[in-house]
């Protein structure tokens, strides 16, 4: 009978080069890139698949899965607190939004929903808050994150923003 060892060995070298960007960047002070991506003009580029007034719908760019989008408010706060009543019903609004179109275009079982508020609740960015909307599929989970430590996506993220932008472009404008 092979033991847990066995299946780590058969299982091989696991790539995820992205990852490294992610790693290297975690604990350098930087310029908010909340803040930084939508002041620029390469919506795509920076995976910003839909803007409103107050607050805008990226994509995750180190995505827990396939879809997995935030919210964020154009306004740089890390307080809850500090959000004007018109951005707390626009982040609300696009929340909905987003899962209408996650819905229709990646057609998911459920979804995790939330945010992370400071470090020490797993907030990559705690100084600009956002929230995570997270797709999920029956057997979506499996073995790779326990005994490979790696999770397995199954599309790039430039293929996923593909269908996610025409999703907001089309229910965006039927709300």
């Amino acid at each position: 009978m092979a033991g847990r060892g066995d299946s780590l060995k058969k299982l091989g070298t696991l790539w995820a080069p992205w990852r490294m960007e992610y790693i290297e960047k975690c604990d350098q002070a930087q310029v908010c890139i909340f803040c930084e991506k939508p002041a620029q003009s390469d919506d795509a580029g920076n995976l910003i698949v839909h803007r409103a007034g107050t607050a805008f719908v990226i994509l995750n760019r180190f995505p827990y899965n396939n879809g997995h989008l935030m919210i964020v408010p154009f306004r740089h706060t890390a307080e809850l607190a500090k959000l004007r009543e018109e951005e707390c019903s626009e982040i609300f609004r696009l929340i909905v939004l987003s899962q209408k179109v996650l819905r229709g275009v990646m057609k998911p079982h459920g979804f995790n929903i939330g945010m992370n508020a400071g470090r020490v609740a797993g907030a990559g960015i705690a100084e600009h808050l956002h929230f995570h909307i997270v797709p999920r599929w029956d057997g979506d989970t499996n073995f790779m994150p326990i005994l490979g430590h790696a999770k397995v996506m199954s599309e790039a993220l430039e293929q996923t923003y593909a269908k996610l932008k025409k999703g907001f472009d089309r229910y965006g404008r039927s709300r």
